[in-house]
């Protein structure tokens, strides 16, 4: 409830909110160890969290420009899980693709917003609105990950 963006879409005002949000909740202060700790039933770390977010949201742009997905970013993918980055590190990336996909859905005049786009390999039918909506659910869903995770960690490491 942060009220509208002066110039800016409703659809894009709220992914620029979910990442104000990602940023004002995101953890500033684990150790790598803790960034990387996994539990019981999930193969997910915090760390992972991150880098899905941070590649997700990189992914979903490029769809939005109607452009397939590079071998870097498939790489990139591949890595989600690999553990070992430090927190800080992981952080500056997920400012990095931020900053870049806000400019770039500023730039999207509105009138394109129910222009067509596809998904992924089989190009699964959406609009420009769809992905961008799509971007502020799947960010909220990891960064709701991310806050159970942090409040799972033992105190004191």
């Amino acid at each position: 409830m942060r009220g509208p963006i002066d110039g800016l879409h409703p659809v894009a005002a709220h992914l620029l909110y979910t990442f104000q949000q990602a940023r004002e909740e995101l953890p500033r202060d684990l150790t790598t160890e803790q960034t990387w700790q996994t539990f019981a039933g999930t193969k997910h770390s915090i760390g992972f969290h991150l880098r899905h977010i941070a590649g997700s949201v990189d992914r979903l742009a490029t769809y939005l420009d109607a452009r397939m997905l590079s071998p870097e970013q498939l790489a990139y993918l591949q890595s989600e899980h690999d553990p070992g980055a430090p927190l800080e590190n992981l952080l500056t990336h997920l400012e990095d693709v931020f900053e870049r996909v806000e400019a770039q859905v500023r730039a999207i005049p509105a009138d394109r917003y129910l222009d067509s786009r596809g998904i992924g390999r089989k190009q699964l039918p959406t609009t420009v609105a769809g992905l961008i909506i799509h971007l502020s659910e799947h960010t909220q869903r990891h960064l709701g990950q991310i806050a159970l995770l942090t409040k799972l960690l033992p105190k004191g490491l």
